[in-house]
C-alpha cells in the first residue's frame, strides 16, 4: 500500500507545485458548476420480475415475495396457479428492485435505459430478461414501462471444491430497456425569472456568477440570493427564447471558490487535500512500540543406537519437568521450546516540524520525507485537526 502511495503523494506534490500557474486558466463554464431551473432529472423506480435464468434465481419457498409476484403475474396472464402455489418450485426468477432517470428532455416514446437488482437470494441475472415493469415517479405517476433483455459484466462460477465471483452478478442494466409514457412538461418560454443552482454551494462563487451574468447582459439582472442560488431576470425580449439565453450564459466563463478542505476515505486509504489547506506551526513525530514475538519449537531426538536411545519407537512415559522417558529409562524424543522476541522502540523515527502557514506541497513534503504510509499519514492529519492547527475542514468516510 504504501510503495502504490508515494506516486500518488509525488502527483499531489507536482499538483501543488503548480497552483501558482494554474490560476490564470482556472476558470470553467457557467454550465460546469450550476443547474438551470427546469432543465433537470428526474428519478423512476420499479418493481419487477426476471425470468429465464439458468437455475440463479430466488428460492421461491423462501423468498415469498418473489412466489407471490410470480402467481400474481400467471394470473395477469390468464393463467390459475393459486390453487396451484405449493407446488411453484422455480429456479429460474429473481424479484428485482429496477431503477432508471428520466431526463428533462424526453419525450413520448423515446427510450431510457435501466438498472436492475436483485432482491432475494438470486445468485446471478446472467441471461435473464426483466418482463414489463412500470417505473414510478415521486407522484406515483407512471412515467415510463421497462422490459428487455439483462446485461450483467459480473460473473460467478463454481465447483466442488472452489468457487470465483468477479464484479456483482446480482446487479445489471438493460440498455434502452424502458419506453417513455408520459413527459415531464417544463415551458422555458413563459419563465420571467430563473434560479441558478450551484453544484457546490458557496457564497463566493454565487457572487462571481451574478457579477459575470450583470457584465455580460449589461445590466443589474442576477443577483446571489444565498450561497447556493442566484436569481437571473429574464429580460423582455428573451422571453421567446430562453434556450438561446441559456445558450449564450452556460458559455460564461468562470473562477469558483472553494472552501480548505482534506477529505479521508479510511477505508482505502485514500486522503484528497484542497490547494487552500493551511497548517499553522506544529511538530509531528510518527514511531510505534513494537513487539515481535516468534514460537520455533524444536524436536529433540536422541540417538537411535545410543545407550537409552528409544530405537525401537516404544511408548513413552511423562517425567519430571515434561520430559519424556523411555521405558528403558532413556530420554524420547521431545519438543524444545524456543523464542524470540524483537522490540522495534521507532528509536529510527524523527520529528519533524511543520512551520506556519505552510501550503499543501509543504505538508505533503515534509510527512514524505519520514517515510509514513497512508495510514499512519491519516492518523497524523486527523490528531493535526483535533490540536486545532489545520485550517481547513476535515471529512472523514
Amino acid at each position: 500500500m504504501c510503495t502504490i502511495f508515494r506516486p500518488l503523494l509525488a502527483s499531489l506534490v507536482l499538483l501543488a507545485a503548480g497552483f501558482g500557474s494554474v490560476h490564470a486558466d482556472a476558470a470553467v463554464r457557467l454550465k460546469d458548476i450550476v443547474s438551470f431551473e427546469g432543465a433537470r432529472d428526474n428519478l423512476l423506480v420499479g418493481y419487477g420480475l426476471v425470468v429465464g435464468l439458468n437455475g440463479t434465481g430466488d428460492d421461491v419457498t423462501k423468498s415469498i415475495f418473489t412466489r407471490e409476484s410470480v402467481i400474481g403475474m400467471l394470473d395477469r396472464l390468464g393463467v390459475n396457479a393459486r390453487d396451484a402455489q405449493l407446488t411453484v418450485r422455480t429456479k429460474n426468477v429473481a424479484a428485482v428492485m429496477v431503477t432508471a432517470t428520466l431526463p428533462s428532455s424526453a419525450r413520448q416514446g423515446s427510450r431510457i435505459d435501466v438498472s436492475v437488482s436483485a432482491m432475494g437470494d438470486a445468485n446471478n441475472l446472467q441471461g435473464g430478461t426483466l418482463v414489463g415493469v412500470p417505473l414510478l415517479g415521486a407522484d406515483g405517476e407512471v412515467y415510463a414501462v421497462a422490459q428487455g433483455q439483462v446485461s450483467v459484466g459480473g460473473f460467478s462460477a463454481k465447483g466442488a471444491a472452489a468457487s470465483i465471483t468477479q464484479g456483482v452478478p446480482t446487479a445489471g442494466k438493460v440498455p434502452d430497456g424502458a419506453i417513455v409514457e408520459r413527459e415531464v412538461n417544463f415551458d422555458f418560454s413563459k419563465l420571467q425569472t430563473m434560479n441558478l443552482a450551484l453544484r457546490n454551494p458557496d457564497f463566493t462563487t454565487a457572487e462571481r456568477v451574478a457579477t459575470a451574468i450583470n457584465a455580460y447582459m449589461h445590466g443589474d439582472l442576477a443577483r446571489a440570493t444565498d450561497n447556493g442560488t442566484v436569481a437571473l431576470a429574464i429580460p423582455s425580449s428573451m422571453r421567446g427564447d430562453v434556450v438561446g439565453l441559456m445558450t449564450r450564459l452556460e458559455q460564461l466563463r468562470i473562477e469558483p471558490d472553494q472552501v480548505a478542505k482534506v477529505v479521508i476515505d479510511e477505508a482505502n486509504g485514500v486522503i484528497v487535500m484542497g490547494e487552500n489547506v493551511r497548517i499553522s506551526t506544529v511538530a509531528v513525530a510518527e514511531g510505534n512500540l513494537t513487539v515481535k514475538i516468534t514460537e520455533t519449537p524444536q524436536v529433540s531426538q536422541p540417538n537411535a543406537f545410543a545407550p537409552g536411545g528409544n530405537a525401537a519407537g516404544g511408548q513413552t512415559a511423562p517425567g519430571q519437568n515434561g520430559v519424556q522417558f523411555a521405558p528403558n529409562g532413556g530420554a524420547a524424543t521431545t519438543v524444545v521450546p524456543r523464542t524470540n522476541i524483537e522490540v522495534d522502540t521507532g528509536k529510527d523515527k524523527r520529528l519533524a516540524v511543520v512551520p506556519q502557514g505552510v501550503s499543501i506541497q509543504e505538508l505533503v513534503n515534509s510527512l514524505n520525507a519520514l517515510g509514513i504510509g497512508p495510514r499512519d499519514m491519516i492518523s497524523i492529519l486527523q490528531a493535526i485537526k483535533a490540536a486545532g492547527a489545520m485550517q481547513a475542514d476535515l471529512e472523514v468516510h
